[in-house]
């Protein structure tokens, strides 16, 4: 598998699959409206087909995985991308990565979980407000559960890039 910076031919397949994925061109992040296909991202192909792509924002010193999107589960495509985007944000200098998803992803939650990303915050309801920014959003999901709530995962990027635990 081939981890590449998106070339303006994949921009035209990422706009393709956020509008299939998300119901639109655009994604709804804390009230940011996203265009996918405009951001710095990586695309993962095999042989000669795009089997994944991931997009990001850099803030300061934070960075937000706008969009994941494997086409296959279990063969390493997400974590491949995930690893992309990770490594451009240190190149950066960030401090730490974050996204949001949705309480019906439950598939995801297991695998940023795995990869060292903590629930930071639960905003319940908070998808209300998204929609009144994007209306076109679904109200079921993944598994036929109905989207409400929002979730965000950080992972801090850097030395040691581990949780620190409390002492008692």
């Amino acid at each position: 598998m081939l981890i590449s910076t998106l070339s303006e031919r994949d921009r035209v397949w990422c706009r393709e699959r956020t509008e299939l994925l998300f119901g639109g061109l655009t994604v709804v992040s804390r009230g940011v409206v996203h265009t996918p296909s405009e951001l710095p991202g990586f695309i993962a192909i095999e042989g000669p087909e795009r089997v994944g792509v991931a997009t990001f924002h850099v803030d300061g010193d934070r960075c937000e995985l706008v969009t994941l999107d494997a086409l296959c589960q279990w063969r390493g495509v997400g974590s491949a991308l995930l690893q992309a985007v990770e490594q451009a944000a240190r190149a950066a200098e960030c401090r730490e990565m974050w996204l949001i998803t949705t309480n019906d992803n439950v598939d995801g939650l297991r695998f940023f979980q795995r990869r060292g990303y903590r629930i930071e915050e639960v905003r319940v309801g908070g998808i209300a407000a998204t929609r009144e920014l994007k209306p076109e959003l679904p109200r079921t999901g993944f598994y036929d559960i109905e989207i409400r709530d929002e979730i965000d995962l950080v992972k801090p990027l850097g030395e040691g890039e581990g949780w620190s635990v409390p002492q008692s």
